[in-house]
């Protein structure tokens, strides 16, 4: 596969210029030397790895350099409606002349100065070149998803069921008459059921505004559940009740069944800001650790213009790095998700007498009753492949077990189509060497075991042998933790701790369209609780700039504890901690920023000095002598901090801390270091998280693989690269049927110098000697050298 030259060209030219006209001297006569002046015609800078030279429809985000009206606002200048629609017009203008197919979409002005239009992609750099345009950036898909979502019949549910709003603190809140009354809330997701009889209160006449359908009637979709969920959590007051139960909701909806984009989600900032929204909560997100340029600008602009941003910071944890835009934002309250306290079970299975399974233990389960009824008698097991829906059919698992292997897709789904079959219960086979995580809320008591045992299992059966039974026994509590799934930062670029705090997200019980509530998990399901927070803080302070709602959140929040260290999860795991409503209501010091990111220290020996500084509010109606105390974990050489060592603050009055941190890197080893600063009264201590790398962070290289089918003969191969690539290739390997690595089949592409976020290359579906490659499923393994740190992951992908 041969590289594609002028991509490669046009994805360099794209940030420097697009030609000069040379210079050039005749004097080889002795004649008059004539001179030609170059000129150089500067692009608008290019963000995304965008296929420049593919004819391919490509919709983008044009920002222009004529400020929006916040940005002008906060600069202290003038700006209107009126001279920005002319400035866009202009641009636009001069995009049709010199593109013939350019369909423009949605034009922003408030927050975010722009519009988005769609044209093919090899069209962009004549849209750069127009005289007023700032940067271009990729539509970037969004999606609203959950770990799992439970349904709960009429006759099973119980108001209790809404026990995370409490555990936060929120009934002492209330008790104390902080409810949200007076502030609006906007929930930017796949809409809402206004009409359920737990929300219907909580909205005026006008509603808010569906994006999807361009129509002034936010409803949730067909289908759709998760904007009604997100809402309830925020303000339902029935037989639940919601962080902020007396709040005002306004609906965008910006996600289709298919999820949505990234001017859909910016016209929705853009809107709730304009409508006089107090908070908003964006419970969505992407794969992509990078500031999400456009979305960003939205929400810092919409922060500093007043109104709350509150964003989920992802599902795709355990593991550092894996947090996603907008989670990444800048200025945005990202929210992590916890698990409430649990209790913890031993469990034992037993078939023929003589074969044991130490291995087995309790993956997951909807409550502590249907786990422990699986104590009471025998059951039938039944093998059923990987748990997919098509495996259970013509199988009887009426009030049986589901024995299933790990592969392909996630374990609450397993789980839920063995429910969906009437079985009991469920236990999940690994399906390579080692043990498989625990999930939380699983639709059916399931059990986990390693490869070796479900090998045990299915010898069993093949002996005829399908009787199971369990000794399932109550083993410790444990404390609120956090939840595997939620992503960890953190950002890459800027470096910042993510998510910023973190509040319940797993089992957490809702609204659910029509008059029904629901289960469901991840952090879509935290960040509501924040953004109900942030209402009743707005309440009791109505003068509060963003800054302090998220200070108070920040600086009030409890260390989430790591069972199995007894020690506290890691900053970019938990932020600055769980929230605690009646503290965070009841501070009288405000620290800010919350947390702090003193970046990167990369200088190959000596002593490198970064300043920082952060700001104290004292809240209350006396002076305050506060002191400060900096350290960083296992106390290494190579860092001092030097900052005041007290200070006294005036009632009502705030004042800057500054301090300097000096590295020494030849005393220090490479990698990641998190420490505190310390900030007490002497009667309130308020730990700001902080962190620090020493060299090159070590973010991953390559966080996905895609392969899309554009026409026949026609796809586009690619990766996500948070950090580009010096070097990348894509290798081909077969996909076995038990879900392992075949052989190699062909390398489709080698590159150099792929920028960020992500890289694509065009492909005829061939393979060695122009063999086409038959569909179905892949193995495309990604290898990418970047900073003298290489990555090789493999993806499983669909050639269609």
């Amino acid at each position: 596969m041969k590289t594609n030259f002028s991509k490669v060209l046009f994805s360099f030219i794209a940030f420097v210029l697009i030609f000069s006209t040379f210079s050039f001297g005749a004097s080889a006569n002795g004649g008059k030397q004539s001179q030609i002046q170059m000129t150089e015609l500067p692009l608008a800078e290019i963000f995304g790895d965008i296929e420049l030279s593919s004819k391919r429809p490509t919709s983008v985000i044009v920002e222009l350099k004529a400020e929006s009206i916040v940005e002008a606002k906060q600069k202290g200048k003038k700006q209107t409606k009126a001279a920005l629609k002319t400035e866009r017009g202009k641009v636009i203008n001069e995009l049709k002349k010199s593109v013939k197919n350019a369909d423009v979409n949605r034009e922003y002005d408030y927050v975010f100065s722009g519009f988005s239009v769609e044209l093919a992609a090899n069209e962009i750099i004549k849209l750069a070149a127009i005289p007023g345009v700032k940067a271009v950036y990729p539509n970037v898909h969004y999606t609203a998803d959950v770990i799992s979502a439970e349904e709960i019949p009429q006759e099973a549910f119980s108001p209790e069921m809404m026990n995370s709003a409490p555990f936060i603190g929120s009934d002492e809140a209330w008790e104390a008459g902080f409810t949200g009354e007076g502030v609006t809330v906007a929930v930017i997701d796949t809409g809402v059921d206004y009409t359920h009889p737990d929300l219907v209160h909580a909205f005026d006449d006008y509603k808010g505004y569906d994006f999807v359908d361009d129509d002034t009637d936010p409803q949730e979709g067909a289908g759709q559940y998760h904007g009604t969920h997100v809402s309830g959590t925020v303000a339902a007051n029935g037989a639940i009740k919601g962080v902020a139960p007396n709040a005002t909701l306004l609906g965008y909806r910006v996600l289709g069944a298919n999820g949505g984009t990234t001017e859909d989600v910016v016209a929705g900032i853009e809107l709730a800001v304009q409508d006089g929204a107090d908070v908003m909560n964006l419970s969505l997100g992407n794969s992509l650790n990078n500031p999400d340029w456009a979305t960003s600008i939205a929400l810092d602009w919409a922060m500093a213009e007043g109104v709350v941003a509150v964003t989920s910071n992802g599902n795709a944890g355990p593991n550092n790095w894996t947090v996603g835009s907008p989670g990444t934002s800048r200025d945005a309250i990202s929210v992590g998700a916890t698990r409430l306290p649990y209790k913890v079970y031993t469990s034992e299975i037993s078939t023929t007498e003589g074969v044991e399974y130490p291995s087995a233990k309790v993956m997951g389960f909807p409550s502590d009753e249907q786990l422990l009824s699986l104590n009471e008698g025998e059951y039938e097991f039944v093998y059923v492949g990987l748990g997919a829906e098509s495996d259970f059919e013509g199988k009887d698992l009426n009030g049986k077990i589901a024995l299933i292997s790990r592969g392909d897709f996630a374990f609450v789904d397993k789980a839920q189509n063995a429910k969906d079959a009437g079985a009991v219960g469920a236990i999940i086979f690994n399906n390579v060497a080692g043990e498989q995580p625990d999930v939380p809320g699983m639709a059916v008591p399931t059990i986990k075991t390693t490869l070796a045992d479900g090998q045990k299992l299915l010898a069993e059966l093949e002996a005829g042998n399908d009787e199971i039974s369990f000794n399932i026994a109550f083993n410790k509590d444990v404390d609120e933790t956090m939840a595997d799934f939620s992503s960890r930062g953190p950002v890459t670029h800027t470096w910042m701790i993510k998510p910023d705090v973190s509040a319940p997200g797993v089992n957490i019980v809702s609204t659910f369209p029509g008059e029904g509530y629901a289960a469901l998990q991840g952090t879509s399901m935290s960040s509501p609780h924040v953004a109900g927070a942030a209402a009743l803080l707005l309440q009791k302070n109505p003068e509060w700039e963003t800054e302090n709602v998220k200070a108070a959140l920040m600086n009030t929040a409890v260390d989430v504890i790591d069972p199995a260290t007894g020690e506290g999860y890691a900053h970019n795991t938990q932020g600055a901690g769980s929230i605690r409503l009646v503290e965070a209501l009841n501070t009288t010091t405000l620290v800010a920023p919350g947390s702090h990111s003193f970046g990167k220290f990369v200088k190959d020996s000596g002593k490198q000095v970064e300043k920082q500084s952060f700001e104290i509010k004292n809240l209350s109606n006396e002076r305050k002598n506060y002191s400060f105390d900096v350290e960083f974990a296992g106390t290494p050489e190579g860092i001092k901090v030097t900052t005041s060592k007290n200070l006294k603050v005036q009632p009502g009055k705030s004042q800057q801390v500054n301090f300097n941190v000096q590295v020494d890197t030849s005393k220090m080893e490479p990698g990641y270091y998190e420490g505190s600063i310390t900030v007490s009264d002497g009667k309130q201590t308020i730990e700001v998280p902080s962190i620090l790398f020493v060299g090159e962070p070590d973010y991953p290289r390559v966080t996905g693989a895609f392969m899309d089918k554009e026409s026949e003969g026609n796809y586009f191969v690619g990766a996500y690269l948070p950090g580009g690539a010096e070097v990348l290739e894509y290798d081909l390997y077969v996909f076995n049927p038990n879900g392992s690595i075949g052989g190699f089949v062909d390398t489709l592409g080698s590159f150099e110098n792929a920028p960020v976020p992500y890289h694509e290359f065009e492909w005829d579906g061939t393979v060695q000697n122009g063999i086409d490659l038959p569909n179905g499923d892949w193995v495309l393994a990604v290898y990418v050298e970047k900073e003298g740190v290489t990555e090789y992951k493999a993806y499983l992908v669909t050639k269609e």
